[in-house]
């Protein structure tokens, strides 16, 4: 059971920091940083989007409209936190 709730938290660390990725890179993007042009930006942004978007999307559709500023990757990476934490306390119940 330890082996499952690990490598659980070890997804969700990760798909945290895909998050990460994907904000700061739509950053760059969108002060001319870096070029989509080029094929590998282009490669990793489709695939960061791909890996990314569905999981905001439902998260866009319930928040209110707060006029060009997009909050959703803040509460995805607050709700990955909060689901980590519990896998945490499992993890502590379980080896007790």
């Amino acid at each position: 059971m330890y082996a499952i709730f690990t490598l659980i938290d070890t997804v969700l660390n990760l798909y945290t920091w895909i998050v990460f990725i994907y904000v700061i890179m739509g950053w760059l993007v969108q002060f001319n940083v870096i070029n989509t042009r080029n094929q590998i930006v282009a490669m990793i942004g489709n695939t960061l989007h791909r890996l990314v978007e569905p999981v905001l999307r439902p998260i866009r559709r319930i928040m209110p409209d707060l006029g060009g500023i997009d909050i959703s990757p803040v509460v995805l990476i607050i709700v990955l936190y909060f689901v980590r934490n519990l896998i945490v306390v499992d993890i502590g119940r379980a080896m007790l």
